[in-house]
């Protein structure tokens, strides 16, 4: 695949223990294999709030504006922080020998699962974890 395809990937200066995928379940290529799953569906979507509608179809989770708006919406650090919770746990059993692969979806891949993406990415690098993280759909358009 090439990286255009997958939109900005980003590893950490440590050894990769985590991959974290972050996708839309409406383009129907969900990532493959094993991982733990992350829904960000239940967070308010921001194309569908008519307040900020207008600014967010042009934007991604990668801007600062729907960082905060995403952050915002009640939820989300219950999200984050179970997705933390089970990465670590994972990673601290005895006698691993794998990564851990995460997928953070939403519908469209370009608002919320990007935001929790990158909020656990900065998590797992504040634990010392060597995290590489990618938008699979952040550069699509948004779904109607």
């Amino acid at each position: 695949m090439s990286q255009t395809h997958l939109g900005p990937r980003r590893p950490s200066l440590g050894l990769v223990q985590t991959v974290i995928v972050s996708y839309g379940d409406g383009h129907h290529d969900t990532p493959r294999g094993d991982a733990l799953r992350i829904d960000t569906r239940p967070l308010r979507n921001p194309p569908t709030d008519p307040d900020v509608r207008e600014r967010m179809l042009h934007a991604t989770g990668l801007d600062p504006h729907v960082q905060a708006y995403v952050r915002a919406t009640p939820g989300f650090e219950r999200i984050v922080q179970r997705g933390l919770d089970h990465t670590l746990a994972l990673l601290a059993l005895p006698g691993r020998r794998f990564r851990v692969d995460i997928h953070v979806t939403c519908g469209g891949g370009l608002h919320r699962s990007v935001v929790v993406a990158e909020e656990l990415a900065a998590r797992l690098r504040a634990a010392g974890i060597g995290v590489e993280i990618e938008h699979r759909h952040v550069d699509r358009p948004v779904l109607t």
